[in-house]
């Protein structure tokens, strides 16, 4: 077991996905299997929240008992019926072109944030560093994606890449149409979902790799989890919310409120899926 390296992939999924992220990794530890000390922690929006947190040195107790808080004073962001149109439009031109799709979403970002449609770009900054536990990189592998907002290109940054973790991990979080672009070296970035839901593919070569996946699928040209992880050489469990952590998680995923109900529903469905996740994991 020494010489079997492991890889936790934490998808995106919003302020529900970290909570049932955070739920689920509870859950597996309270049955024994603790996914925290993974050799590599690959981090994609909401994920890579929990995988700063995680690789900060966090508690997990604490961080559930963080997402149970009630959401004072949070309001729910959503998108724009206009940010949804063009998000249709930019699947419906891109048509299997995937750097295409991330240019024309990364436009949408910065027209929506000139409209002045989204906070500015330093309340997203005051937000996401109260999440964190630490704003220094970890010595430990963690790995955030981003997408530049002007080419599509995607970019993985680590401890090694010079970006500050705090800008890499707003970045990640900047959902196009709901939160602007973030600046990293004079470029604008935005969510490393666009590219992928949760980037497992960032994993290959790993022996044993878990996937927490709140939104296994993206749209249009965006990799879905099964179509990364198919073809690995590595033992892989995929864990995605059940019926009842999709009730939990209901239709909004920026709503802080459904932000307890996704943690209970998370941490209940660990016990159910706590053999296989062991299996790939330990066995």
């Amino acid at each position: 077991m020494s010489d079997q390296r492991t890889a936790l992939v934490l998808g995106g999924g919003g302020i529900t996905g970290i909570a049932w992220e955070i739920g689920v990794l509870a859950g597996l530890a309270e049955a024994g299997v603790d996914l925290t000390g993974a050799d590599l922690v690959v981090g994609t929006s909401a994920g890579s929240v929990v995988g700063a947190q995680l690789t900060g040195g966090a508690d997990l107790d604490g961080l559930l008992a963080r997402q149970l808080e009630p959401p004072t004073g949070e309001q729910a962001a959503r998108m724009s019926r206009a940010a949804l149109a063009r998000y249709g439009w930019a699947v419906l031109r891109s048509r299997g072109d995937d750097v295409g799709f991330r240019r024309r979403v990364g436009a949408l970002a910065r027209a929506a944030e000139q409209a002045g449609l989204t906070p500015t770009e330093q309340e997203r900054l005051d937000v996401i560093g109260s999440r964190l536990v630490s704003h220094d990189w970890p010595d430990r592998d963690l790995r955030v994606t981003a997408v530049d907002a002007e080419t599509g290109e995607f970019r993985v940054l680590d401890r090694t890449s010079g970006v500050p973790l705090l800008q890499a991990v707003a970045a990640s979080c900047a959902v196009p149409g709901v939160y602007p672009p973030v600046t990293i070296d004079g470029r604008r970035y935005v969510d490393g979902g666009m590219r992928s839901a949760a980037n497992a593919d960032l994993a290959e070569g790993y022996d044993r790799v878990v996937v927490l996946a709140p939104l296994p699928r993206g749209m249009g040209p965006m990799a879905s989890v099964d179509a990364q992880v198919t073809g690995m050489v590595a033992r892989v469990a995929v864990v995605s919310p059940d019926e009842a952590g999709r009730r939990a998680i209901g239709r909004n995923v920026l709503d802080p409120a459904a932000r307890a109900g996704s943690a209970r529903a998370g941490r209940a469905q660990a016990a159910g899926v706590a053999a296989e996740v062991t299996e790939v994991w330990q066995g």
